[in-house]
């Protein structure tokens, strides 16, 4: 799986140090000179791929600094910080600990562009690597405090709630799934104050239950919630760029919602514009008109939103897995901006995690996934009519895979970036609605 969202594959069959060596000496040789940040999940084979991608670094005569085991949005800070030429991040996100990837990052900490992608692969496949005599080859230095610094800029954030969230006394139960969130999280909210319960925060890799944060995959989150008796629960991804909420009643209420909540809270604070993909809840959309702002959509993927959030000026956005953007710390995802914007929220209301979902617009949200059958185009084409011909006012959204929206909701179908499947989205005002209409849109890839 190659994109500007990283080169993923499975480890062994798909993804080996061999190839990640040479995609590390690819990107080098397209940089030129200057340094690159690296950094790593807490997945198996990260030490294995971070030994390639730094050997081939040094080979083509690119200065490294590892940072160790930190947050996909640490690598992000750390790069302009720290003036260097770009970053790679060796974590496959949400994925099972049988994946890894490489996610190379600009001069600005953001994803590398198409344009720039195109390059690496031009290089990796030619093979015409710019290795250096040993009088010229790279240096590597190691700098284990990014962690904090990351805490320490995000608690520097005007909008974050200090104040509030210490004289709250809330109560919260972390899953960092054992990945890179597993100290930064419970250190961030607890340097809040706020009373920090820990569940799967070793930080060993191992993966205890599916590491993608939705709602079939934080029961024990929810359980851990309701035996503490905490405020919430807040569960990350491997890599902790990706935010999702437990309630205080132990249910979780769905990662879209995260990132309607930060909305919210941010447009509460400055009025501006939001940015979100295509593949995001109406409900993050519903919230910014309540507070007078325009929403803009983008495709699917971290360096499209922050494209789109810069062509449009906005002021936060993200993606609707959890991925909360605030532009005025930097252009990624990052879960630990996402739980201190929600602690702050929660804090400043005085209201319970489950009073502001009740504020929400309810939709009814179905999303599924299955593997690339034979002649998929052929099937979404054949989708496409039959769905023009059902719907009235269907409006038609092109530019990733095919999302349709009505006056009663929306459905999309896309190939994923970092899976070999193809994914299904369909939210609608009602649970029978979306229900039936998911069933006929799987009908055509059967």
């Amino acid at each position: 799986m190659i994109s500007t969202s990283g080169i993923r594959g499975i480890v062994g069959p798909a993804l080996n140090a061999i190839m990640a060596s040479k995609y590390a000496a690819a990107y080098g040789t397209v940089l030129k000179n200057g340094k690159v940040i690296i950094g790593r999940d807490s997945r198996p084979s990260g030490g294995m791929f971070t030994d390639a991608v730094i050997s081939a670094l040094l080979s083509v005569g690119i200065d490294v600094v590892d940072i160790g085991l930190v947050p996909t949005p640490t690598v992000e800070i750390a790069v302009p910080a720290l003036r260097a030429a770009g970053g790679i991040c060796i974590t496959a996100s949400h994925n099972p600990s049988e994946w890894n990837a490489l996610k190379f990052f600009d001069g600005k900490g953001e994803f590398i562009d198409k344009p720039f992608l195109e390059k690496v692969k031009k290089v990796y496949a030619s093979e015409k690597f710019a290795f250096k005599d040993h009088r010229a080859i790279g240096k590597v230095t190691s700098d284990d405090s990014w962690i904090e610094r990351h805490i320490d800029q995000v608690l520097e954030l005007s909008v974050i709630n200090r104040r509030a969230v210490k004289k709250a006394k809330l109560k919260v139960v972390v899953d960092a799934i054992n990945g890179a969130g597993s100290f930064a999280l419970p250190k961030l909210l607890e340097q809040l104050g706020v009373q920090v319960f820990r569940l799967n925060c070793n930080g060993d890799g191992r993966f205890v239950h599916q590491p993608e944060p939705i709602p079939k995959n934080l029961r024990s989150l929810g359980r851990a919630v309701k035996k503490y008796k905490a405020n919430l629960g807040m569960a990350c991804d491997p890599d902790a760029d990706r935010l999702a909420l437990v309630d205080e009643n132990g249910r979780a209420i769905g990662e879209e919602l995260t990132l309607a909540l930060a909305v919210k809270y941010i447009l509460s604070k400055k009025k501006g514009k939001v940015v979100v993909n295509l593949s995001t809840s109406r409900v993050t959309e519903d919230t910014a008109a309540d507070s007078g702002a325009k929403t803009y959509y983008t495709p699917v993927g971290e360096a499209n939103v922050v494209a789109g959030m810069r062509r449009n000026r906005a002021i936060i956005g993200g993606e609707g897995n959890g991925g909360v953007i605030y532009p005025s710390f930097h252009s990624g995802r990052d879960a630990l901006v996402g739980a201190a914007v929600i602690a702050s929220l929660l804090a400043g209301e005085k209201k319970s995690l489950s009073d502001f979902v009740g504020t929400l617009p309810t939709y009814y949200t179905i999303k599924q996934k299955a593997p690339l059958p034979s002649g998929f185009e052929r099937r979404v084409k054949k989708m496409e009519k039959a769905a023009t011909k059902s719907f009235d006012n269907l409006k038609i959204d092109r530019r990733d895979g095919l999302r349709f929206d009505f006056p009663r909701g929306w459905f999309q179908v896309r190939k994923s970036n970092t899976e070999p499947v193809f994914r299904l989205i369909v939210e609608t005002d009602s649970k029978k609605l979306s229900t039936i209409i998911a069933g006929e849109v799987m009908h055509f890839f059967k």
